[in-house]
């Protein structure tokens, strides 16, 4: 039964003599793992769609190695670890549809990777189910193919914990300390703050293992290096950086969001303000289950003596979820990513041992039905909400392309700049640079903006029923796309 509650019972080598066993067992579960990145590959490309515009966060980031627009403003928690990923494609083509294909690709490949690391730690049955779970998630599927850091987080903690594990269990295995710098480096490349959160456990382990704890901090500092550079050449400081950081994000404090996440399961890819209703309780019932199946894996590895590769990841699970579910005061799905890869591994265990459990065939058999009712109706849950979740998206980035489309007839071609509601993804369907004088995004002055519109094409959008800014009020006035565009005159005189 290397499915079942003692699937780990043998599973970690003693350090320097890896078996035999261990070895078949792993290339007996390559398979599988194949099958379930395959999976989740094609799945992204049937269900999400190569098709699919990009969103507004991608834009900033596809914006600064883009060889077709200008750079967006690049706020203070940005890191360009995900504008470095999608450099080889988006710095020669302005193929969204390529780009969806190459990140699916990418996230599979990456995702069977990450899982391969585990190999001898947990039973290939549970290893792949674990997989199987994580990538059936609606958010998991609408984020791999999408530009966004929070999936590759994920990817790097979950290769980050098994290396670390693979490393305790036998000192001289160089690939699982490599694979612990470029885990740590990955995860701080795309967001330095999660990787910390999510390295904690390993940190605290490490203080008596002056070995591991280098190799973490140097992967940690290699990954975050740019990120600091830039807090001194642009933000005046790594505090400084932080503090602006932290006041986009509505200010880093107590903050109860486990409300604002369970609204967001319906497919609110960003809930702030997040107000309204929580979704039908089908649609959240697999969050709830989420920790009590974990704290059952959990108990059948103590249980089994082999405690380590379950309660590790469940508690680095924990410290990438704290700062999301107390710590600010919206929420976003995609931010929980890293935490339900973690927390994958322990339920995977847990419903192993559900289902293999020696209590009797009656016994088996009823909690074989249970369990297998149970995830074909979360498959349908999260395919369900992922299909609306496609669909408003999908909607709303067609309405950014159509604004530009308008705008362009309205003669805002480039050279061109735009300003206001939507301005950043707007700007990036139009060719045109996009700039802010107030709020998140703010990275000019007025006096600024009023030069360059005698230099550029220049427009500046309200939404229905909004104002435009002083001073573009006595610009004319035009309907684009359901939006209010003041467009400045050199700009018509342009057409």
């Amino acid at each position: 039964m290397t499915d079942g509650s003692n699937a780990t019972r043998t599973a970690v080598p003693r350090a320097g003599r890896p078996s035999q066993a261990i070895r078949t067992r792993g290339a007996r579960g390559e398979p599988r793992l194949g099958a379930v990145a395959a999976a989740f590959m094609l799945a992204q490309l049937v269900l999400v769609r190569p098709d699919l515009g990009l969103g507004w966060d991608e834009t900033v980031y596809v914006s600064q190695v883009s060889g077709h627009v200008p750079a967006a403003y690049f706020s203070a928690p940005r890191s360009r670890g995900i504008s470095l990923l999608v450099a080889p494609i988006a710095s020669w083509s302005d193929s969204t549809a390529l780009l969806r294909i190459y990140l699916a690709v990418l996230s599979g490949l990456a995702l069977y990777f990450a899982l391969r690391v585990w190999r001898g730690l947990l039973g290939p049955g549970v290893l792949a189910l674990a997989g199987a779970l994580f990538a059936s998630l609606w958010v998991t599927l609408f984020y791999g193919p999408q530009a966004m850091p929070n999936y590759w987080v994920a990817i790097g903690a979950l290769a980050c914990v098994g290396c670390f594990l693979r490393a305790c269990a036998n000192a001289r295995d160089r690939p699982a300390w490599w694979g612990l710098f470029a885990g740590a480096a990955l995860m701080a490349g795309m967001r330095p703050m999660d990787a910390v959160y999510v390295v904690l456990p390993l940190l605290a382990l490490s203080a008596r293992r002056p070995r591991f704890l280098v190799v973490l901090v140097v992967g940690l500092v290699a990954g975050a290096g740019e990120w600091v550079i830039e807090a001194y050449a642009s933000y005046g400081g790594l505090a400084q950086r932080l503090s602006a950081a932290s006041a986009v994000q509505g200010g880093l404090g107590w903050h109860l969001a486990v409300v604002d996440q369970l609204r967001s399961l319906g497919g609110r890819t960003l809930c702030r303000p997040c107000t309204g209703s929580a979704p039908s309780p089908l649609v959240t019932l697999w969050w709830f289950a989420l920790p009590l199946l974990a704290a059952l894996g959990a108990v059948v590895a103590v249980r089994a003596r082999r405690a380590r590769p379950i309660l590790l990841p469940l508690a680095c699970a924990v410290t990438a979820a704290v700062p999301y579910l107390f710590l600010i005061g919206y929420a976003a799905p995609r931010f929980l990513l890293p935490a339900y890869a973690q927390l994958a591994l322990p339920v995977a265990h847990g419903l192993a041992h559900l289902v293999t459990a020696p209590t009797g065939r009656i016994a088996r058999t009823v909690a074989i039905n249970l369990v297998a009712i149970g995830v074909a109706g979360h498959l349908v849950v999260q395919c369900v909400v992922l299909e609306h979740t496609v669909y408003s998206s999908a909607a709303s980035r067609a309405d950014w392309s159509r604004t530009a489309a308008a705008l362009h007839k309205l003669g805002v071609r480039q050279p061109c700049l735009l300003s206001g509601y939507d301005a950043v993804p707007i700007a990036f369907h139009s060719g045109c640079g996009s700039a802010q004088t107030a709020g998140h995004d703010a990275s000019t002055t007025v006096a600024e903006l009023t030069r360059a519109a005698h230099r550029a094409s220049f427009a500046v959008l309200a939404p229905p029923g909004g104002h435009p800014p002083a001073y573009a009020r006595t610009w004319p006035e035009e309907e684009v796309g359901g939006l209010r565009a003041y467009v400045a005159p050199d700009a018509r005189q342009g057409r």
